[in-house]
């Protein structure tokens, strides 16, 4: 049977609620139909044009059940996450909003919380986030007022007993999704179950893991996980992605910390011919692996600079077994809103020089 999770009155309106439900949006109901998920990374635009966002987001249209808007990953400044959430419920997408606590004390981030369930959020990934010095800006100051447990446990009883930290009352709590990070492949590794038993207490009701690209350490993972009886109580969704060469790989493994490669991988690409069309096989691969351990409720598809090749690889492995993800229908007015974006942009420079102008025919 096919369920169509969209509001008849908007696609960017919420659902019905329904009971049991934590949230409004379309992820949390395609995992308790227990429906394999999917979702994926929209990578952040430099640029302070919609447009950036909208072209990114169309590549997975009819794909993915989720997309997050990753919150300066790697302590690098893009769009907001905040703001891509708001741009993408505008059209009716399931964004899920990532919440670095780096940069923001837990003031902002409670206010922020409050803000984007107003939007139509329905998701919300609760990360630590990356130190300063992995960025670009490392002269910038850390917040780390929370982390991600306090993290989870804030918007968790802002959700469930409706109050701030500070004990005031909400008069309408956020409706969320509460979501978290895992890695099974850093060490120590008999701790990662423990560990994401405690992200369970603290409120994480699914968890996307760092990318797998080493599947026999991830069954000896999710066997520990099921003998904690965790894979119950929470939707576990393996990261999968593209590697567009050996030489990459390598860089990768040496130089982001907390992704594990073994040598067997950067061997099998080592040895194909066209390297970025085994890269995207061996993601297939994974994926049609990882997606028979009993435990996992879906896929996290990263493919930084990749994106185009998702829908493929989802194609390819089969695992949405005929069943078709909510897709933006074309809306007659969005080019009339892009048409009057372009105008009021055009107009605002065409302003600036004007009086640019004027003010230089003005005597000192």
């Amino acid at each position: 049977m096919a369920h169509i999770d969209e509001n008849p009155l908007g696609a960017h309106l919420p659902l019905d609620p329904l009971p049991g439900h934590s949230s409004l949006g379309r992820l949390e109901r395609v995992l308790r139909r227990g429906e394999f998920a999917v979702t994926t990374e929209l990578n952040p635009p430099d640029s302070a044009n919609p447009e950036d966002v909208y072209e990114r987001a169309a590549i997975f249209d009819g794909w993915v059940d989720g997309i997050n808007a990753v919150d300066a990953s790697g302590a690098n400044c893009h769009m907001s996450s905040f703001g891509i959430c708001a741009l993408l419920t505008r059209m009716g997408y399931a964004p899920i909003m990532q919440i670095a606590c780096r940069d923001k004390n837990r003031i902002a981030i409670q206010g922020d919380v409050l803000g984007a369930a107003a939007m139509g959020v329905c998701n919300i990934m609760c990360l630590t986030g990356d130190g300063v010095q992995a960025g670009d800006q490392p002269g910038a100051k850390p917040v780390f007022d929370l982390d991600c447990m306090s993290l989870l446990e804030t918007v968790r009883i802002m959700r469930d007993n409706s109050k701030f930290l500070s004990g005031r009352k909400l008069t309408t709590p956020p409706k969320v999704f509460l979501g978290a990070a895992i890695n099974p492949f850093a060490p120590p590794y008999d701790f990662r179950p423990y560990r994401l038993a405690k992200k369970i207490e603290a409120g994480a009701q699914f968890v996307q893991s760092q990318y797998c690209f080493d599947v026999p350490m991830f069954r000896e993972y999710m066997k520990k996980v099921r003998d904690l009886g965790l894979h119950e109580k929470c939707y576990i969704l393996v990261g999968v992605g593209p590697m567009a060469s050996a030489k990459t790989a390598k860089w990768i493994r040496s130089n982001v910390p907390g992704i594990h490669i073994p040598d067997s991988v950067i061997k099998r690409l080592e040895g194909a011919e066209d390297q970025k069309k085994e890269g995207k096989q061996l993601c297939i691969d994974i994926i049609n692996e990882v997606k028979e351990i009993e435990g996992v409720s879906g896929i996290h598809v990263m493919a930084y600079r990749q994106e185009e090749y998702v829908a493929e690889m989802v194609h390819d492995s089969g695992v949405l077994k005929g069943r078709k993800p909510w897709k933006r229908e074309p809306n007659p007015v969005d080019q009339l809103v892009a048409e009057r974006i372009e105008m009021a942009r055009d107009g605002h420079e065409q302003d600036q020089q004007k009086l640019a102008g004027q003010a230089a025919q003005q005597p000192l």
